[in-house]
């Protein structure tokens, strides 16, 4: 059976102004490595915040988050090691060139490869000509290729994309599309898309919207549930 994130009514509130504001309750999902997910809906409706619960970066307010690898089940935060993010911001560190930014994450598990093993996905991101640069001498759309191959490097078993072509022409945003998907297919990664773009959205396997605290799938497509 493929590793896979669970949640199981997961419920996320947050006080503003003396009142209690809930973005979603009694949320079920699952999420299979190795398929894709978009998740789309308004500015401010939880995006973002069901993807930091689902990668466990955030912890719901009530509600279990599990992830199944193998035959053990543990809490998602086991999971922080066997995950890449990617955010519309790229988030690249800018002293560094972009091979030195995707060998980062390597250099940090003491990977002795990392600098080769950067030098191989900024060549299959198509930037194996600009290695050398640092961001401020890259286009946004070589910016988000150079986050892509940084989440990619250690072939984590789940990517978590949030609005990654967000700020992107519609040509480049294409191009980070079609390089994410296919990355993710190849390496068998779980991946997760955030997204206000129906077009993106649609290249994903399931596709769900989350919209005044209703989360649904946008597809009349049957997700596979999973017993844990």
């Amino acid at each position: 059976m493929s590793n896979y994130i669970a949640l199981k009514n997961i419920s996320q509130s947050f006080q503003m102004n003396d009142s209690q504001v809930t973005l979603f309750e009694d949320l079920n999902l699952s999420i299979v490595q190795g398929e894709s997910y978009a998740i789309t809906g308004p500015s401010g409706a939880g995006k973002s915040s069901l993807l930091m619960l689902m990668s466990g970066l955030e912890q719901p307010t009530t509600g279990q988050g599990l992830y199944v690898k193998g035959k053990q089940s543990k809490t998602l935060d086991f999971l922080r090691a066997d995950i890449g993010f990617i955010f519309q911001q790229f988030h690249l560190l800018p002293e560094l060139t972009a091979l030195n930014n995707v060998a980062l994450p390597l250099k940090l598990r003491g990977d002795k490869q990392a600098l080769k093993k950067a030098m191989t996905w900024l060549d299959k991101v198509g930037l194996s000509q600009r290695i050398n640069h640092k961001p401020s001498e890259l286009s946004g759309g070589e910016q988000q290729r150079v986050a892509i191959a940084r989440a990619l490097v250690f072939e984590p078993n789940f990517i978590f994309a949030d609005e990654p072509t967000g700020n992107l022409d519609q040509r480049s945003a294409t191009e980070i599309a079609d390089i994410l998907f296919s990355c993710c297919q190849e390496n068998n990664a779980g991946l997760v898309v955030v997204t206000h773009s129906d077009v993106l959205a649609n290249r994903a396997q399931h596709v769900f919207s989350l919209e005044d605290g209703t989360f649904k799938q946008a597809s009349n497509e049957t997700l596979k549930v999973i017993a844990c």
